[in-house]
Protein backbone atom coordinates (compact mmCIF):
# COMPACT_ATOMS: atom_id res chain seq x y z
CA UNK A 1 0.00 0.00 0.00
CA UNK A 2 1.15 3.51 -0.61
CA UNK A 3 2.49 5.57 2.72
CA UNK A 4 3.50 9.03 2.73
CA UNK A 5 6.53 9.59 5.95
CA UNK A 6 9.20 11.31 6.77
CA UNK A 7 12.55 10.52 8.28
CA UNK A 8 13.62 13.72 9.58
CA UNK A 9 12.37 17.16 11.21
CA UNK A 10 12.86 19.65 7.78
CA UNK A 11 11.29 22.48 6.92
CA UNK A 12 7.76 21.92 5.08
CA UNK A 13 9.41 23.35 1.98
CA UNK A 14 12.18 21.18 2.03
CA UNK A 15 12.09 17.97 -0.87
CA UNK A 16 11.86 15.44 1.21
CA UNK A 17 10.12 17.06 4.48
CA UNK A 18 7.92 13.98 2.96
CA UNK A 19 8.07 10.97 1.15
CA UNK A 20 6.10 8.33 -0.70
CA UNK A 21 6.84 4.97 -0.39
CA UNK A 22 5.27 1.21 -0.29
CA UNK A 23 4.71 -0.40 3.32
CA UNK A 24 3.35 -3.49 3.80
CA UNK A 25 -0.32 -4.17 4.16
CA UNK A 26 -1.44 -4.37 8.02
CA UNK A 27 -3.79 -7.39 9.58
CA UNK A 28 -6.46 -6.99 11.49
CA UNK A 29 -6.52 -9.10 15.32
CA UNK A 30 -7.82 -8.20 18.25
CA UNK A 31 -9.73 -5.06 18.71
CA UNK A 32 -8.70 -3.62 15.54
CA UNK A 33 -10.47 -2.54 12.24
CA UNK A 34 -8.60 -2.11 8.93
CA UNK A 35 -9.84 0.45 7.75
CA UNK A 36 -9.28 1.79 3.68
CA UNK A 37 -8.90 5.76 4.17
CA UNK A 38 -10.67 7.64 2.11
CA UNK A 39 -9.67 11.35 3.63
CA UNK A 40 -8.06 12.90 6.91
CA UNK A 41 -7.70 16.21 7.98
CA UNK A 42 -4.14 18.09 9.44
CA UNK A 43 -4.11 19.55 13.01
CA UNK A 44 -1.83 21.28 14.50
CA UNK A 45 -0.39 18.27 16.57
CA UNK A 46 0.56 16.36 12.88
CA UNK A 47 3.32 19.51 12.20
CA UNK A 48 4.04 19.79 15.76
CA UNK A 49 5.12 16.00 15.60
CA UNK A 50 6.80 16.48 12.39
CA UNK A 51 8.76 19.03 13.66
CA UNK A 52 9.68 17.32 17.08
CA UNK A 53 12.98 15.22 15.94
CA UNK A 54 16.51 16.46 17.03
CA UNK A 55 18.68 18.29 14.16
CA UNK A 56 20.71 16.20 12.63
CA UNK A 57 18.30 12.78 13.15
CA UNK A 58 17.41 10.24 10.46
CA UNK A 59 14.89 7.59 11.00
CA UNK A 60 15.99 5.02 9.51
CA UNK A 61 12.15 4.18 8.26
CA UNK A 62 9.96 6.76 7.42
CA UNK A 63 7.30 7.84 10.42
CA UNK A 64 3.68 7.88 9.39
CA UNK A 65 1.29 10.43 11.04
CA UNK A 66 -1.66 11.47 10.80
CA UNK A 67 -4.99 10.61 12.58
CA UNK A 68 -8.26 12.18 11.47
CA UNK A 69 -9.67 9.50 9.26
CA UNK A 70 -12.53 8.52 7.31
CA UNK A 71 -12.60 5.71 5.59
CA UNK A 72 -14.52 1.82 5.20
CA UNK A 73 -13.81 -1.12 7.27
CA UNK A 74 -12.03 -3.98 4.77
CA UNK A 75 -11.22 -6.65 8.08
CA UNK A 76 -12.38 -6.45 11.31
CA UNK A 77 -10.11 -8.40 14.45
CA UNK A 78 -11.08 -11.45 16.33
CA UNK A 79 -12.31 -9.38 19.48
CA UNK A 80 -14.32 -6.65 17.17
CA UNK A 81 -17.76 -6.87 17.47
CA UNK A 82 -18.83 -3.37 17.09
CA UNK A 83 -18.31 -2.85 13.49
CA UNK A 84 -18.57 -4.78 10.47
CA UNK A 85 -16.72 -5.24 6.83
CA UNK A 86 -18.56 -2.32 4.70
CA UNK A 87 -19.13 0.65 7.84
CA UNK A 88 -18.09 3.92 6.85
CA UNK A 89 -16.29 4.73 10.02
CA UNK A 90 -14.48 7.91 11.42
CA UNK A 91 -12.10 8.38 14.09
CA UNK A 92 -8.95 10.48 15.35
CA UNK A 93 -6.65 7.76 16.13
CA UNK A 94 -3.98 6.83 18.80
CA UNK A 95 -1.01 8.88 18.35
CA UNK A 96 1.31 6.17 19.66
CA UNK A 97 0.49 4.04 16.47
CA UNK A 98 1.04 4.07 12.52
CA UNK A 99 -1.51 7.29 11.29
CA UNK A 100 -3.86 7.69 8.61
CA UNK A 101 -1.40 9.11 5.79
CA UNK A 102 -2.13 5.91 4.44
CA UNK A 103 -4.05 4.10 2.34
CA UNK A 104 -4.99 1.80 5.01
CA UNK A 105 -4.84 1.65 8.59
CA UNK A 106 -5.28 -0.79 11.55
CA UNK A 107 -7.51 1.28 14.64
CA UNK A 108 -8.76 0.34 17.98
CA UNK A 109 -12.15 0.00 17.32
CA UNK A 110 -13.28 1.39 20.60
CA UNK A 111 -12.08 4.73 19.66
CA UNK A 112 -14.03 4.67 16.54
CA UNK A 113 -17.21 5.95 15.28
CA UNK A 114 -19.65 5.71 12.57
CA UNK A 115 -19.33 7.93 9.76
CA UNK A 116 -22.35 10.69 9.83
CA UNK A 117 -24.41 9.68 7.29
CA UNK A 118 -25.67 13.22 5.55
CA UNK A 119 -22.14 14.67 5.29
CA UNK A 120 -19.92 14.15 2.78
CA UNK A 121 -16.60 11.99 3.22
CA UNK A 122 -14.11 15.27 3.48
CA UNK A 123 -17.25 17.09 5.59
CA UNK A 124 -16.87 14.10 8.20
CA UNK A 125 -13.29 13.83 7.78
CA UNK A 126 -12.55 17.87 9.45
CA UNK A 127 -14.48 16.88 12.73
CA UNK A 128 -12.99 13.46 15.25
CA UNK A 129 -10.15 15.22 16.41
CA UNK A 130 -11.80 18.47 17.41
CA UNK A 131 -14.92 17.37 18.26
CA UNK A 132 -13.21 14.53 20.61
CA UNK A 133 -11.23 17.30 22.43
CA UNK A 134 -13.66 19.87 23.05
CA UNK A 135 -16.39 17.54 24.08
CA UNK A 136 -13.75 15.73 26.39
CA UNK A 137 -12.67 19.24 27.80
CA UNK A 138 -16.47 20.66 28.33
CA UNK A 139 -18.21 17.53 29.54
CA UNK A 140 -15.18 15.00 31.27
CA UNK A 141 -13.11 17.86 32.43
CA UNK A 142 -15.06 20.59 33.71
CA UNK A 143 -18.15 18.30 33.78
CA UNK A 144 -20.61 20.78 32.80
CA UNK A 145 -23.95 20.41 33.54
CA UNK A 146 -26.81 22.04 31.35
CA UNK A 147 -29.75 22.50 34.03
CA UNK A 148 -27.13 23.27 36.78
CA UNK A 149 -24.77 25.25 35.22
CA UNK A 150 -26.94 27.42 33.14
CA UNK A 151 -26.33 31.29 32.51
CA UNK A 152 -22.56 30.65 33.93
CA UNK A 153 -20.12 31.76 30.83
CA UNK A 154 -17.48 30.06 28.70
CA UNK A 155 -14.66 31.97 27.46
CA UNK A 156 -13.23 29.99 24.21
CA UNK A 157 -9.60 31.49 23.73
CA UNK A 158 -8.74 31.06 19.59
CA UNK A 159 -12.37 30.36 18.77
CA UNK A 160 -11.55 30.21 14.75
CA UNK A 161 -9.38 27.35 14.87
CA UNK A 162 -10.11 23.48 14.60
CA UNK A 163 -10.92 23.17 17.93
CA UNK A 164 -12.71 25.97 18.98
CA UNK A 165 -14.83 25.89 16.38
CA UNK A 166 -16.40 22.46 17.54
CA UNK A 167 -16.11 23.81 20.78
CA UNK A 168 -18.64 27.33 20.39
CA UNK A 169 -21.07 24.83 18.82
CA UNK A 170 -21.29 22.06 21.42
CA UNK A 171 -20.81 24.91 24.22
CA UNK A 172 -23.78 26.92 22.75
CA UNK A 173 -25.64 24.00 21.28
CA UNK A 174 -25.37 20.91 24.32
CA UNK A 175 -25.49 23.58 27.27
CA UNK A 176 -27.05 26.81 28.58
CA UNK A 177 -23.91 28.91 28.87
CA UNK A 178 -23.05 32.35 27.34
CA UNK A 179 -20.13 31.33 24.66
CA UNK A 180 -17.45 34.06 24.49
CA UNK A 181 -15.02 33.45 21.79
CA UNK A 182 -11.92 35.30 21.08
CA UNK A 183 -10.70 36.63 17.50
CA UNK A 184 -9.41 39.63 15.99
CA UNK A 185 -9.51 39.08 12.28
CA UNK A 186 -12.95 40.15 10.33
CA UNK A 187 -12.74 36.42 8.81
CA UNK A 188 -12.37 34.97 12.02
CA UNK A 189 -14.71 37.14 14.06
CA UNK A 190 -17.26 36.16 11.65
CA UNK A 191 -16.76 32.72 11.50
CA UNK A 192 -16.95 32.63 15.46
CA UNK A 193 -20.38 34.04 15.08
CA UNK A 194 -21.47 32.24 12.46
CA UNK A 195 -20.74 29.19 14.57
CA UNK A 196 -22.80 30.35 17.50
CA UNK A 197 -20.70 32.55 20.02
CA UNK A 198 -22.84 35.17 21.76
CA UNK A 199 -19.98 37.51 21.89
CA UNK A 200 -16.41 37.75 19.83
CA UNK A 201 -13.97 39.49 21.85
CA UNK A 202 -10.43 40.48 20.41
CA UNK A 203 -7.46 38.44 22.21
CA UNK A 204 -5.13 41.90 21.82
CA UNK A 205 -7.04 43.44 24.70
CA UNK A 206 -9.04 40.66 26.43
CA UNK A 207 -9.91 42.16 29.49
CA UNK A 208 -10.86 45.36 28.13
CA UNK A 209 -13.09 43.83 25.45
CA UNK A 210 -14.95 41.68 27.95
CA UNK A 211 -15.60 44.26 30.67
CA UNK A 212 -17.56 46.36 27.24
CA UNK A 213 -19.40 43.08 26.93
CA UNK A 214 -20.56 42.97 30.74
CA UNK A 215 -18.42 40.31 31.24
CA UNK A 216 -15.94 41.12 33.31
CA UNK A 217 -15.31 37.48 34.55
CA UNK A 218 -15.64 33.95 33.49
CA UNK A 219 -16.56 30.82 35.17
CA UNK A 220 -14.93 28.61 32.65
CA UNK A 221 -11.91 28.92 30.36
CA UNK A 222 -11.11 26.59 27.52
CA UNK A 223 -7.77 27.35 26.49
CA UNK A 224 -6.67 26.45 22.81
CA UNK A 225 -4.13 28.49 21.41
CA UNK A 226 -1.17 29.93 24.35
CA UNK A 227 -1.79 28.69 27.83
CA UNK A 228 1.88 30.13 28.91
CA UNK A 229 1.05 33.47 27.33
CA UNK A 230 -2.31 34.02 28.83
CA UNK A 231 -1.90 32.22 32.20
CA UNK A 232 -1.70 35.65 34.44
CA UNK A 233 -4.96 36.87 32.93
CA UNK A 234 -6.81 34.00 32.70
CA UNK A 235 -6.35 34.10 36.87
CA UNK A 236 -7.76 37.65 36.85
CA UNK A 237 -10.80 36.77 34.76
CA UNK A 238 -11.64 33.61 35.83
CA UNK A 239 -14.97 33.51 38.82
CA UNK A 240 -13.87 32.31 42.06
CA UNK A 241 -14.87 28.39 42.14
CA UNK A 242 -14.34 28.64 38.09
CA UNK A 243 -12.54 26.12 36.19
CA UNK A 244 -9.81 26.34 33.87
CA UNK A 245 -8.91 23.67 30.82
CA UNK A 246 -5.79 23.60 28.38
CA UNK A 247 -4.70 21.98 25.49
CA UNK A 248 -1.56 23.55 24.82
CA UNK A 249 0.98 22.94 27.07
CA UNK A 250 3.60 25.66 29.24
CA UNK A 251 7.94 25.58 28.51
CA UNK A 252 7.35 26.70 31.89
CA UNK A 253 6.03 26.01 34.97
CA UNK A 254 2.89 27.48 35.94
CA UNK A 255 2.30 29.49 39.14
CA UNK A 256 -0.90 27.33 40.55
CA UNK A 257 -0.82 29.87 43.34
CA UNK A 258 -2.57 32.21 41.19
CA UNK A 259 -5.90 30.22 41.57
CA UNK A 260 -5.67 29.09 44.95
CA UNK A 261 -7.67 32.32 46.41
CA UNK A 262 -10.44 31.36 43.69
CA UNK A 263 -10.44 28.12 44.48
CA UNK A 264 -10.14 27.61 40.67
CA UNK A 265 -10.08 24.23 39.03
CA UNK A 266 -7.34 23.64 36.24
CA UNK A 267 -7.40 20.39 34.09
CA UNK A 268 -5.28 19.22 30.47
CA UNK A 269 -7.04 17.85 28.46
CA UNK A 270 -5.12 15.87 25.68
CA UNK A 271 -7.62 13.62 23.35
CA UNK A 272 -4.97 11.08 23.67
CA UNK A 273 -5.07 10.28 26.99
CA UNK A 274 -7.47 7.18 26.53
CA UNK A 275 -5.84 5.36 23.34
CA UNK A 276 -2.32 5.91 24.85
CA UNK A 277 -3.23 4.26 28.41
CA UNK A 278 -5.70 1.70 27.26
CA UNK A 279 -8.02 3.32 30.11
CA UNK A 280 -11.00 1.26 31.49
CA UNK A 281 -13.26 3.72 29.62
CA UNK A 282 -11.14 3.78 26.36
CA UNK A 283 -14.60 3.03 24.21
CA UNK A 284 -15.89 6.39 25.78
CA UNK A 285 -14.70 7.84 22.64
CA UNK A 286 -16.58 5.18 20.34
CA UNK A 287 -19.95 6.60 22.75
CA UNK A 288 -18.64 10.71 21.88
CA UNK A 289 -18.41 10.22 18.01
CA UNK A 290 -21.55 8.72 17.72
CA UNK A 291 -23.37 11.26 19.77
CA UNK A 292 -21.18 13.40 17.60
CA UNK A 293 -21.95 11.89 14.45
CA UNK A 294 -26.08 12.21 15.25
CA UNK A 295 -25.84 15.90 16.08
CA UNK A 296 -24.10 16.03 12.77
CA UNK A 297 -26.61 14.47 11.00
CA UNK A 298 -29.71 15.58 12.88
CA UNK A 299 -28.31 19.38 11.86
CA UNK A 300 -27.32 20.30 15.29
CA UNK A 301 -23.30 20.57 14.60
CA UNK A 302 -22.38 21.58 11.18
CA UNK A 303 -18.67 20.77 9.72
CA UNK A 304 -16.34 23.27 10.31
CA UNK A 305 -14.42 21.84 6.94
CA UNK A 306 -13.07 25.05 5.22
CA UNK A 307 -10.40 23.76 2.27
CA UNK A 308 -10.51 20.79 0.94
CA UNK A 309 -6.86 19.44 -1.22
CA UNK A 310 -7.85 16.52 -3.14
CA UNK A 311 -5.47 13.89 -3.78
CA UNK A 312 -2.84 11.71 -1.98
CA UNK A 313 0.34 12.87 -2.69
CA UNK A 314 3.24 14.34 -1.09
CA UNK A 315 2.85 17.69 -2.35
CA UNK A 316 -0.70 17.81 -1.54
CA UNK A 317 -0.09 17.03 2.42
CA UNK A 318 3.00 19.42 2.43
CA UNK A 319 0.38 22.03 1.20
CA UNK A 320 -1.97 21.24 4.38
CA UNK A 321 0.31 21.55 6.87
CA UNK A 322 2.06 24.35 5.40
CA UNK A 323 -1.65 26.41 5.94
CA UNK A 324 -1.60 25.14 9.30
CA UNK A 325 1.83 25.89 10.25
CA UNK A 326 0.50 29.63 9.07
CA UNK A 327 -1.44 30.15 12.20
CA UNK A 328 -3.77 31.72 10.06
CA UNK A 329 -6.18 28.69 9.31
CA UNK A 330 -9.89 28.85 10.01
CA UNK A 331 -11.75 25.55 10.37
CA UNK A 332 -10.13 22.82 8.72
CA UNK A 333 -8.51 21.39 6.12
CA UNK A 334 -8.82 18.01 4.51
CA UNK A 335 -7.12 15.63 2.23
CA UNK A 336 -9.06 14.13 0.26
CA UNK A 337 -7.76 10.60 -1.16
Amino acid sequence: MKAIGFKQSLAITEENSFIEFEAEMPKASGFDLLVKVAANSVNPVDFKIRQSLEAGTVLEEPKVIGWDAVGTVVEVGDKATNFKVGDQVFYAGDITRSGSNAEYQLIDERIVGLKPKNLSIAEAAAMPLTSLTAYEALFDRIRIDPVKDAGKSILILAGAGGVGSIAIQLAKKLTNLTVIATASRPDSIQWCKDMGADFVVNHHNLKEELVKIGHSEVNYILDFVDLEGYWETAAEIIKPQGHIVSITGSSQPLNLDLLKVKSVSFSWELMYTRSMFATEDIARQSVILNHVSELLDTGVLKSTLTTTIEGFTSGNLKKAHALQESGKSIGKTVLLF
